[in-house]
């Protein structure tokens, strides 16, 4: 599992402290970093500030229901593609489709093992954040094997410092897609640790560097203003 600053996020919400106590230890175990919510207005909160990579929520809080969260998040474009597993006590087909029809992309009937939320966490990590469950990722002609941390490009191997492999794997895994600096911080040294956006340049020019060693055109993308993409 992921290691790091690149450690997927994933916020917790349930109103229960004892089951929210024991899901946060087994998924710290599994190498998430876990942010907690007792309630749906934090846990709206929680998400504008952390980008969640996956959301664990409870259905039957009280105030704003995990339902009501779930519809507000699925409704608004900045989050709608943030995977919610629901937790719910209601194990009826009807309820289970309403869950799934407000937007949630899983439904985990209590009691539930905790080993089998686990793996189902990782089931919707690994469609947002391929790169830290083991996938290979491509893109073009470079490859990235990150369970073995191995690249190459044209079928020759990369030898990547590990914070220009992060680099790669967050440019990988979102091929096109513009980063600010702002968000390569986050994603690649971690929110609790300050490093300046200057860093974030001088280790582009690294990854530049390592992957055009043997030839080949430019695979990142400078914007102006706006940050870094790959392709």
């Amino acid at each position: 599992m992921a290691k790091y600053g690149d450690a997927p996020t994933v916020l917790l919400v349930e109103d229960e402290p004892a089951q929210r106590e024991v899901l946060a230890y087994n998924l710290a175990a599994e190498g998430f970093r876990v942010v907690q919510a007792s309630n749906g207005e934090d846990a709206l909160l929680l998400v504008a500030e952390e980008n969640p990579d996956v959301i664990i929520l409870d259905w039957m809080m009280p105030n704003l229901s995990g339902i009501e969260v779930c519809r507000r998040l699925k409704t608004a474009p900045e989050t709608r593609a943030i995977p919610i597993i629901m937790l719910s006590a209601r194990g009826e087909e009807l309820d289970r489709i309403r869950g799934l029809e407000t937007g949630a992309d899983d439904y985990v009937v209590k009691p539930y093992s905790v080993l089998e939320l686990m793996s189902r966490a990782r089931v919707q990590l690994r469609r947002v954040r391929p790169a830290t469950v083991g996938i290979v990722l491509t893109h073009g002609d470079i490859a990235m094997d990150s369970e073995t941390h191995r690249v190459s490009r044209s079928g020759r191997e990369v030898k990547l410092g590990p914070t220009e492999f992060r680099l790669l794997a967050t440019f990988l895994e979102k091929p096109s897609r513009v980063f600010s600096r702002e968000q390569l911080l986050d994603r690649v040294w971690g929110r609790d640790v300050y490093v300046d956006t200057r860093t974030v340049d001088v280790h582009v020019g690294r990854l530049r560097k390592a992957l055009m060693e043997h030839g080949g055109e430019d695979p990142l993308r400078t914007v102006r203003g706006a940050g870094y993409s790959l392709g």
